[in-house]
């Protein structure tokens, strides 16, 4: 019911700025909590950053303070703004969507396909 798109990936230099965007179709977004996590060769995916339907934030403490996560409901996107980037960030970044069952327990989620960050030395 939802498609997730990726962009805005691609090769920095440490210290420089990338800013991700993930664009949603389908009907409800304003309903998703919607998130950014990564995936570096070797590693477990992880969360990077998280924002509620409601606005609320959360990082992973090691990108508080150089990300920020925003959304524009009615756009149906979600961004990841990317400052003092370093070469531990690099990874595939992937948008997420996620809610609650409507009528059962469990949740309902989504996954774009992902996008390639690089942060050279």
């Amino acid at each position: 019911q939802v498609q997730l798109v990726e962009s805005g990936g691609g090769l920095v230099q440490a210290g420089g700025s990338l800013r991700l965007s993930c664009a949603a179709s389908g009907s409800g977004f304003s309903t998703y909590a919607m998130a950014w996590y990564r995936q570096a060769p070797g590693k477990q995916r992880e969360l990077v950053a998280a924002i509620t339907s409601g606005g609320s934030t959360n990082y992973q403490d090691s990108v508080k303070g150089r990300f920020t996560i925003s959304r524009d409901n009615a756009k149906n996107t979600v961004d990841l703004q990317m400052n003092s980037l370093k070469p531990e960030d690099t990874a595939v970044y992937y948008c997420n969507a996620r809610r609650a069952r409507r009528f059962i327990s469990g949740e309902v989620n989504y996954w774009g396909q992902g996008t390639q960050v690089t942060v050279s030395s």
